[in-house]
């Protein structure tokens, strides 16, 4: 779900595209680039009603963003017409912004803003971090769109890598320097004059729960508060590969890091309870959906352990909301999270049946009361 000092191993804006390497990386990158088109077109299949020009668009080879954005532009037209709560029943008027901003290192990052109805005072500012693999423009417009419509501003980024930012696709080169990434992009948000006195909050899902905690870790005096969804606080042994494997990948990691060979599950049918919305999840075109790559794998198992040996850091106000019957991320975790906390302001909300995508994949009714818990959490802390 929905995860870098990250070397950008694509070309950037204006860039011819590099040639593959030699040797065994170029071998692998071949291989892989077969590979991911071999994904893309079986994810065409799967969309169901679609037009062919959007069969067309959702068979391109991923990789690099360019792509990625000519693929999110010919499917935007379509979203609102989905048969799923978020998009049919989101609030209309909400001032939207999209923007492409260079960070130090020198990565084109794409980030978002959904702000209250003009008019509307802004309690306070919300910055979400997005799961593995995931965009912040697709289910999380239909969310972001429901909170500010209760008058929160909302920021929300593309990792390097990942959605309409710059990098290769589903490629992280350090779980640490993704979070430096979006440690400076939301500073560059948080100091912007019509946020910089507002409460600042962060949201992470999934693999973004992972990255909202390493953000607090990181700057403890500097959030009013962190909500979590479902997160990745260690992944749970029904998509963890058996310890030999995990061992012989950490070896392959260092020598094809790039490589698309971890062994992976489908996680969406485990993710979505709702069987017609994991159909809608698959006109998120720009999702990453392939074999995860090794030097992703491996930083992610890494990022887990971190952050598991310091839960008792986590200091600032807490929301942890999870579903009961999650086979992706474990709710024990979360429970274990909760109690060793150092905070005294935690809240944990476990949903009895739900399963991972409680803000996606859920009943209408379920998705709901989970974005309301997250507003009146809010209100309560603002």
């Amino acid at each position: 779900m929905a995860a870098i000092s990250h070397r950008i191993a694509g070309p950037q804006r204006g860039a011819a595209a590099a040639p593959p390497r030699a040797g065994r990386r170029g071998a692998a990158a071949v291989i892989a680039a077969a590979a991911a088109r071999g994904a893309q077109r079986a994810r065409a299949r799967a969309l169901e009603g679609a037009s062919d020009e959007l069969r067309a668009a959702a068979a391109q080879c991923l990789d690099w963003a360019p792509a990625r954005r000519r693929v999110r532009a010919a499917f935007a037209p379509v979203l609102p017409t989905l048969d799923h709560c978020l998009f049919k029943m989101a609030p209309k008027e909400i001032q939207m912004e999209e923007n492409y901003e260079t960070n130090s290192k020198g990565v084109e990052i794409f980030w978002k803003s959904w702000l209250p109805r003009e008019g509307t005072a802004t309690k306070a500012a919300l910055f979400f971090c997005h799961g593995y693999g995931d965009t912040c423009t697709f289910f999380f417009e239909g969310i972001a769109k429901r909170i500010a419509a209760a008058g929160y501003a909302v920021y929300a980024m593309d990792y390097p890598g990942f959605g309409l930012s710059y990098g290769l696709h589903g490629y992280i080169a350090s779980f640490d320097g993704m979070v430096d990434h979006v440690i400076e992009q939301y500073a560059r948000i948080r100091g912007m004059k019509e946020v910089r006195e507002l409460p600042h909050f962060l949201l992470g899902q999934s693999m973004g729960g992972a990255v909202a905690l390493k953000v607090h870790l990181k700057q403890q005096k500097e959030w009013d508060g962190v909500l979590l969804v479902a997160p990745m606080c260690k992944i749970s042994e029904e998509v963890t590969p058996p310890a030999p494997i995990l061992k012989a990948l950490n070896i392959l990691s260092c020598l094809l890091p790039e490589a698309k060979l971890f062994p992976q599950k489908d996680i969406g049918d485990l993710a979505f309870r709702d069987p017609r919305k994991r159909k809608v999840a698959e006109y998120n075109a720009i999702s990453y959906c392939d074999q995860m790559r090794l030097r992703t794998a491996v930083e992610l198992l890494k990022a887990t352990k971190d952050i598991e040996s310091q839960l008792e850091k986590i200091s600032s106000p807490l929301l942890i909301l999870h579903g009961a019957a999650d086979l992706v991320t474990d709710p024990q975790v979360s429970k274990f999270l909760y109690e060793n906390a150092s905070t005294k302001d935690k809240t944990l909300k476990l949903y009895e049946g739900s399963y991972h995508a409680i803000l996606e994949g859920e009943p209408d009714d379920r998705i709901s009361t989970a974005i309301n818990d997250i507003i009146s959490w809010l209100d309560s802390h603002c």
